[in-house]
C-alpha cells in the first residue's frame, strides 16, 4: 500500500475482489493502539489514519445495514449481510426472544448444512453449533425440532433470505452498540440504526427516536448530547456520558453518519457538522458517502449475472464453528481456547435493571418504515419495548468503543453486584479467515483520595489549555486584520466607493486627526530614536 494511498482505493481494491457492487453498505473499521475503533475515512490517507505500525489489521463489514435487507439487487451483498448478522447473533449484539433465536438459528442451520439426514445427522447435532454466546439444551432441541419439520427443501440462499427478513423485525437490528451511562449513573447502550437512535438497558429498549426527530447531535469531552424534536413540539436533550473522550468523539462521528445516510434525499444535502456552537473550538466532520435512496436508486441499474458465490460451508468460521470440526465451546477447557478460530468472550455481566429517568416516547421502528408487514408491531406512544428475555450484554471483546483501563465505571456497576473479578479478556477484529489477534488486559481498581490528577483530569486540562490558546489565536488574527484594514484606509490611496464612504464619515475623521495622526507621530519619534541609538553605539 501506497503511503499516499486514500482509505477510497483501499475500500475499491477489497470489492472488486469480493465482486460486490452495492458496496455503500459496507465500511473499513480498525483499532488503534489505545484499543479504540474508528471507521477508516476514505477521503484521508491510510497511513496517516493508523497510529500503529505496519502491517495493519483491519475489519471488512457491514456499516449501514439496509433497511429491508431481502430488497437487495444482488445476492451476493445479500449473503455479505447474513454473515455480518450472523456474527451480530453470535456476539450478542442482535439479541432477541428465545421463540426468535431458534428459528434464526434453524435457518443458519439450513444454510450450512441443508436438509437434516438422520443418516449424518445424529442425536443432538445441533449442539455443535455455537450460534449465541449461552446455549441451553431446550433451545438446541427447539432449533433441531424446526430445522428437521419446517425447513426441509429451503436452497442456502432461500434460507438467508428468511433469515434477513426474521431479523430485520427485531428490535436489535443493526445495533452496534456503545457503552455508555445516562445522568444518573446507570449503565446503557446507545445505538444508531436504520431507523433511529436507540439506547437499551437490562432487557428493555428505554428509547427510540426517529432519525427525523434527531435536530442535533454534539460532544464535549466524554459527554454526549442529543437534541429531540417531537410531533407535540416537546424539545428535549438526552446526555450520556461515553467511558473515554475518544470513543464519545467514535460515537459522535457515527451518528453523524447514520443520520445523514438514513435521512437526506440525496448527498449533495450532506453539510459540514461541527461538535460545538463556536467556529474556532470543537471538531468537525463531514460525511462524504452516498446516502441510503441514492444507493437503492443506483442498486436497481445493475444488469449483471449474478457473481459465484462461494459459501463457508463446513469451514470453520469465527461466527459459527463447523459442525464437523468446531467443538461446542463450552466443552473446551479454557487453556485450549485461543486454538479454535473463534474467540468467544462472556462479555459484560448482566446490566442494572433500572429505568430511564423521563423517558422519551418510545415509537416502534415499524412505523419509520411504513410496512403492510410490519404494522402489527407498533407500540403505544410511552410503552418501553421488551427485547429478550435477558440482559442486553454484547461480549465487550466486539463493542465499538472499548473500555479503557482507567475508564471502569461502566463494567464496576454490575460486576461489583455479581461477585465477578475484576477482569475481562480484550479482542481485535481481524480480516475474514483468520485467527483474532488477542490483548489482554487486567481490571485495576483506582486508590479513592490518590494524589496527582489522573489520565482522564489531565486530559481535560490539556484541551481546556488548547481552547484557550485557539481563542487566543483567534482574537489576535481578528485585530490583526483590523489593523491592516485600518492602515489601507488612513495611508493608501485607494479611492474605492467602499473606502471613500466610510473617510468621508466624520466619526472616522475625528479618528484621524485626533487619534491616529498623534500616534503615527509618536511611533515615529520612538522609531527614529531606536535608530539613531544603533548609529551611536
Amino acid at each position: 500500500l501506497q503511503r499516499d494511498a486514500k482509505g477510497q482505493y483501499l475500500f475499491d481494491l477489497l470489492c472488486h475482489h469480493l465482486n460486490l457492487l452495492e458496496k455503500d453498505y459496507f465500511g473499513i473499521r480498525f483499532v488503534d493502539p489505545d484499543k479504540q475503533r474508528h471507521w477508516l475515512e476514505f477521503t484521508k490517507s491510510v497511513v496517516k489514519q493508523m497510529r500503529a505500525q505496519p502491517p495493519f489489521t483491519m475489519c471488512f463489514r457491514v456499516k449501514f445495514y439496509p433497511t429491508d435487507p431481502a430488497a437487495l439487487k444482488e445476492e451476493i451483498t445479500r449473503y455479505l449481510v447474513f454473515l455480518q448478522i450472523k456474527r451480530d447473533l453470535y456476539h450478542g449484539r442482535l439479541l432477541c426472544k428465545t421463540s426468535d433465536a431458534a428459528l434464526l438459528a434453524a435457518y443458519i442451520l439450513q444454510a450450512e448444512i441443508g436438509d437434516y439426514d438422520p443418516g449424518k445427522h445424529p442425536e443432538g447435532y445441533s449442539s455443535k453449533f455455537q450460534f449465541f454466546p449461552k446455549h441451553s439444551e431446550k433451545l438446541e432441541r427447539k432449533i433441531a425440532e424446526i430445522h428437521k419439520s419446517e425447513l426441509s427443501g429451503q436452497t442456502p440462499a432461500t434460507s438467508e433470505l428468511n433469515f434477513l427478513r426474521k431479523a430485520q423485525t427485531l428490535e436489535t437490528y443493526g445495533v452496534d452498540p456503545h457503552p455508555c451511562k445516562d445522568v444518573s449513573g446507570n449503565a446503557a447502550f446507545l445505538a444508531f440504526t436504520p431507523f433511529g437512535f436507540v439506547v437499551l438497558q437490562g432487557n428493555k429498549r428505554v428509547h427510540f427516536i426517529k432519525w427525523n426527530e434527531v435536530t442535533k447531535m454534539k460532544f464535549e469531552g466524554k459527554t454526549f448530547y442529543l437534541y429531540v424534536s417531537q410531533k407535540e413540539e416537546k424539545k428535549i436533550v438526552l446526555t450520556y456520558f461515553a467511558p473515554t473522550p475518544e470513543a464519545c468523539k467514535h460515537l459522535w462521528k457515527c451518528g453523524i453518519e447514520n443520520q445523514a445516510f438514513y435521512k437526506l434525499e440525496k448527498s449533495s444535502q450532506v453539510r459540514t457538522v461541527s461538535s460545538s456552537n463556536l467556529f474556532f473550538k470543537g471538531s468537525r466532520f463531514r460525511y462524504s458517502g452516498r446516502v441510503a435512496k441514492e444507493v437503492m436508486e443506483s442498486s436497481a441499474k445493475i444488469k449483471r449475472e449474478p457473481p459465484e458465490i462461494h459459501r463457508a460451508g463446513l469451514v470453520p468460521s469465527r461466527s459459527c464453528p463447523s459442525i464437523t470440526h468446531g467443538p461446542r465451546l463450552s466443552s473446551v477447557p479454557r487453556t485450549r481456547r485461543r486454538a479454535v478460530h473463534i474467540s468467544i468472550m462472556e462479555g459484560l455481566e448482566s446490566l442494572r435493571d433500572s429505568a430511564h429517568s423521563t423517558p422519551v416516547r418510545s415509537a416502534s421502528h415499524g412505523d419509520a418504515f411504513a410496512g403492510p408487514g410490519r404494522s402489527g408491531r407498533a407500540e403505544s406512544s410511552e410503552r418501553v419495548a421488551v427485547i429478550a428475555d435477558e440482559s442486553y450484554s454484547p461480549a465487550d471483546s466486539v463493542l465499538p468503543t472499548p473500555v479503557a483501563e482507567h475508564s471502569l465505571e461502566l463494567m464496576l456497576l454490575s460486576r461489583q453486584a455479581n461477585g465477578a473479578p475484576c477482569s475481562i479478556e480484550e479482542e481485535k477484529e481481524s480480516e475474514a479467515g483468520t485467527p483474532a489477534a488477542e490483548a489482554e488486559g487486567e481490571l485495576r481498581a483506582l486508590c479513592p483520595g490518590a494524589g496527582g490528577l489522573g489520565p482522564a483530569q489531565a486530559q481535560q486540562v490539556n484541551k481546556f489549555v488548547l481552547s484557550v490558546l485557539r481563542l487566543l489565536l483567534v482574537t489576535v488574527g481578528l485585530l490583526f486584520v483590523l489593523l491592516l484594514l485600518l492602515i489601507v484606509l488612513t495611508e493608501s490611496d485607494l479611492d474605492t466607493a467602499f473606502f471613500r464612504d466610510i473617510r468621508q464619515t466624520p466619526e472616522f475623521e475625528q479618528f484621524h486627526y485626533q487619534y491616529f495622526c498623534p500616534l503615527r507621530r509618536w511611533f515615529a519619534c520612538k522609531l527614529r530614536a531606536m535608530v539613531n541609538l544603533l548609529i551611536d553605539t
